[in-house]
């Protein structure tokens, strides 16, 4: 491992090259030693597909239009957990982080101005390791359309309820703080609405973050440190990528292993295949 990663010998720029992807130590301390966290990747846990994810943004949404059509009650609760189940995904954030947001935990980057005071979201009770308390740490904002949506409610819905000197960012019609129970609640009932399968939970909506990301080509290294995981293991474990995005992946290195190939190269300009 150490000839692979040592920088004298190439062999990292030699995999970029070819695989579009450095390599990665599989002996670190995350696996060395017991880990402290938590585990978060259970088998009954998976990314939610990018359809299943517009499904239900797309679906709530439609609620929120039927309600205040028919002069429902109900239409600014619909309309809350739109916004809070696209910024759970939007910065890859756990129910109980999302539940301890604060209206002051938004604020700008300097590195995104065009985002405005929603460029980063300061998360203060991050997931912690055993006998340690919570850990905070700041998730740069990455979709223009999340924050297009978390200012729409921040602005226009957020006042509706009434609580203006409520330092939560996701209130209760009685002007409580949204538990991590009542949003595992809230999201159980659009998901039964849908039919969808039972087994995705808000924290699948963090798993589709990390795997979409990757997909689209976000360092994964960033990604770890978008959502506070101390070991890249633990972000591998939540990376579960499309058949599309693989299948690609492998064409890709194939097509790099042969054009660096100089037998390939030979038996091509002889016209052998």
């Amino acid at each position: 491992m150490d000839y692979l990663l040592n920088p004298v010998y190439g062999w990292v720029e030699v995999c970029l090259e070819r695989f579009g992807t450095h390599p990665t130590p599989i002996l670190h301390d995350g696996n060395r030693r017991e880990h402290l966290a938590d585990y978060e990747g259970g088998e009954e846990r998976r990314p939610m597909t990018r359809e299943e994810c517009q499904l239900l943004f797309d679906h709530i949404d439609d609620r929120v239009d039927r309600m205040i059509k028919r002069g429902r009650k109900g239409a600014l609760t619909a309309y809350r957990d739109s916004t809070l189940f696209k910024t759970i995904y939007g910065w890859g954030l756990r129910a109980s982080e999302a539940s301890g947001l604060d209206l002051v935990d938004l604020y700008r980057n300097a590195k995104a101005p065009q985002f405005g005071r929603y460029g980063m979201v300061h998360v203060r009770k991050a997931k912690g390791t055993k006998g340690s308390g919570p850990r905070r740490r700041n998730v740069a904002s990455i979709m223009p359309w999340a924050v297009e949506a978390l200012e729409d409610y921040v602005v226009n819905v957020r006042p509706r309820y009434g609580f203006p000197s409520h330092p939560a960012l996701w209130l209760t019609e009685r002007g409580g703080r949204l538990r991590t129970r009542e949003i595992e609640d809230r999201f159980a009932l659009y998901r039964e609405e849908l039919g969808l399968p039972e087994e995705l939970v808000p924290h699948c909506l963090r798993h589709s973050y990390v795997t979409h990301s990757i997909e689209d080509g976000i360092d994964a290294k960033f990604i770890q440190e978008q959502v506070g995981h101390l070991y890249a293991s633990t972000t591998a474990l939540y990376t579960a990528v499309s058949d599309d995005f693989a299948n690609t992946m492998m064409l890709k290195a194939i097509d790099l292993a042969f054009d660096n190939d100089p037998g390939q190269r030979v038996l091509e300009r002889s016209g052998r295949r």
